[in-house]
């Protein structure tokens, strides 16, 4: 299997750089990218049936080459006719390559499609080096026919690192090529 560009980049300049301003003694310190979760909620689901689910579905297959499992409710909510167990969205988790391969289409091309795109807020980290990312729309990315769609639905990226802090996952997106707003 052939290796990502990114892949590459993060073996060659991202371990020996965070290892010099780090001060790791060992390259196995380095903080790496563990996996990457989009999730696709579909408050509508609960109305509207599965058809919203198979196009959200389709959607997503498309978008990471990999089929979402469908996500069920964990509890009942009387206020939202919610039940627990009910479809409510799906999500794919991506590990290895694929992984890396959609965070080089994240950061070079469904990124910049965005209307007015200065960069991703660099404050968006858990505390634990993992960074949470909200996209209004999923037809900036390429493989999305815009003919083809029937709505327009946002998605929740959550890039999971092994880092320990945000400082060291800052800087690993950072170095990775994420684009993040100049203060």
């Amino acid at each position: 299997m052939a290796d990502s560009r990114l892949h590459g980049r993060y073996a060659t300049e991202v371990v020996p750089a965070l290892q010099k301003q780090f001060n790791y003694n060992s390259s196995m310190q380095v903080p790496a990218l563990h996996k990457v979760v989009i999730n696709i909620g579909l408050g509508e689901a609960i109305r509207e049936g599965d058809k919203v689910l198979e196009a959200a579905r389709r959607d997503l297959t498309q978008i990471t080459g990999q089929r979402p499992v469908i996500t069920k409710a964990k509890h009942s909510v009387a206020s939202f006719k919610l039940r627990e167990g009910m479809s409510i969205g799906c999500m794919v988790t991506l590990r290895g390559l694929r992984m890396y391969d959609f965070l080089e289409k994240l950061f070079n091309v469904a990124l910049p499609r965005v209307r007015d795109f200065q960069g991703v807020s660099p404050n968006a980290f858990d505390g634990r080096g993992n960074y949470s990312l909200g996209l209004r729309e999923q037809i900036i990315f390429p493989e999305i026919d815009y003919d083809k769609i029937d709505k327009i639905r946002g998605m929740e990226i959550t890039i999971v690192t092994t880092a320990r802090t945000d400082e060291e996952g800052r800087q690993l997106l950072r170095l990775l090529g994420m684009p993040f707003k100049k203060n």
